[in-house]
């Protein structure tokens, strides 16, 4: 079963002072160490641990244990050369942008280039992609050119509610139908017009699951009808480059995956979340299971796809170091279009302190990377924990308040020769 995931939609926020002097902090000044406390109206998504410090690049030791040397690309391989990317799931809404940077600090400046959200499945307003919700995304993406964003588009609202099966199946009929089809118009309008046309839409994701009101299990031909109404539908958007990215979770879950694949002309990546779990498992099960991670290389090999891993992380195996180090190499063998971490507890290495020998291992391995290649994974020591940084010099730190602090994900600093 898919872990269950509830992502809030952006909250409208009055920062009015604070927000001003919060942006010129981004604007023009480098980040000081974060110290945040745990966001209580949001659990799933806590702040940064102590345990693992964000630190200057001076006071960050070097790799300790690389990643496997790469290797010749694999039909999975992006076209044209394209190297693979890597990022993280850190906040659905505009703290999610904000943390990016303190997370690369954390790698000792790795290059996040997978950029990934979700928009709300509660209403259809929030699927269609508010302007308030996309633009700080967009934004991002935009800033340099081989960046791409990933967002996860809901196919039904209510998501997450608890939907009945034949409610779910009567919803999925309505939409081969074509009753949902402008919903998604709407959202390809709006990505074409904030200029990322280019996004990658995971729609309709864990489809193999029991979670969301967009399942396929109720009716897998409806379900297959319904997508392609939505990927011509928004195909149809003039400007429009989508990618779409069909991702369901790993193993049979409620139905077998492959019984929803919709076709090759309407899907572009093939992706698979996959976490650490049930308990018990060992990778080596994970990768030969039923529809597991052998399944899903070999299947999108056959259909001549790349892959993707949208969701990962721990889960079920707690503090798990050899399921992070057996997944990073698995990549790195693989070569998936893009990959993004799940990064809070108890998936994650930055935000959740629960994961301190997983969270050494990630760091270790990605710690200033390039899409150069690396010598093979060597055991090393754990090097003792950088003690939190002072500011930079000519940079001083701003008192925003925890609860602006909380919203960007850290405290900042402002250096004024700025301008």
């Amino acid at each position: 079963m898919a872990p269950q995931h509830k992502r809030a939609g952006v909250r409208r926020l009055a920062l009015g002072a604070a927000a001003v002097a919060a942006s010129a902090a981004l604007a023009s000044g480098p980040v000081a160490g974060v110290g945040v406390a745990r966001a209580a109206a949001d659990p799933r998504a806590p702040a940064p641990s102590p345990t693992t410090p964000v630190a200057t690049p001076s006071a960050l030791a070097p790799p300790a244990v690389p990643l496997p040397s790469a290797q010749a690309p694999s039909p999975t391989a992006a076209a044209g050369g394209e190297a693979p990317a890597f990022g993280v799931f850190l906040k659905s809404d505009a703290r999610g942008v904000a943390r990016m940077p303190l997370f690369s600090h954390w790698l000792g400046g790795a290059e996040l280039r997978a950029g990934h959200t979700y928009l709300p499945g509660h209403r259809w307003r929030d699927i269609e992609g508010s302007a308030d919700f996309l633009k700080v995304w967009a934004h991002w993406r935009n800033k340099k050119a081989d960046r791409m964003l990933v967002l996860n588009v809901p196919m039904q609202e209510r998501n997450e509610e608890g939907v009945s099966d034949g409610e779910v199946r009567r919803l999925l009929r309505q939409g081969a139908a074509g009753e949902f089809d402008h919903h998604f118009r709407v959202l390809a309008e709006r990505l074409v017009e904030l200029k990322v046309p280019d996004t990658i839409i995971v729609l309709g994701w864990e489809m193999n699951g029991t979670t969301y009101t967009h399942r396929c299990g109720p009716d897998p031909e409806a379900w297959k009808k319904y997508w392609n109404r939505i990927v011509t539908t928004m195909r149809s958007v003039p400007g429009q480059k989508f990618r779409f990215d069909f991702t369901p979770s790993r193993g049979v879950d409620a139905v077998p995956w492959t019984k929803c694949y919709p076709g090759d002309d309407t899907v572009d990546i093939i992706g698979m979340d996959s976490y650490d779990q049930p308990a018990g498992m060992s990778f080596e099960q994970q990768v030969k299971e039923p529809y597991g991670l052998q399944h899903h290389v070999d299947f999108a090999k056959a259909h001549g796809k790349p892959i993707s891993y949208p969701e990962w992380g721990l889960f079920r195996n707690g503090d798990n170091a050899e399921y992070m180090r057996s997944m990073l190499a698995w990549m790195e063998e693989h070569k998936p279009l893009y990959n993004t971490l799940t990064d809070y507890c108890p998936h994650g290495v930055w935000q959740c302190g629960a994961n301190p020998r997983s969270s050494h291992l990630y760091r270790s391995a990605l710690f200033g990377r390039t899409d150069q290649a690396t010598p093979p994974l060597t055991p090393t020591p754990k090097p003792t924990p950088p003690s939190t940084p002072p500011p930079p010099a000519d940079c001083t730190p701003l008192d925003l308040g925890s609860w602006v602090e909380e919203w960007l994900g850290g405290k900042l600093c402002l250096r004024f020769d700025w301008w």
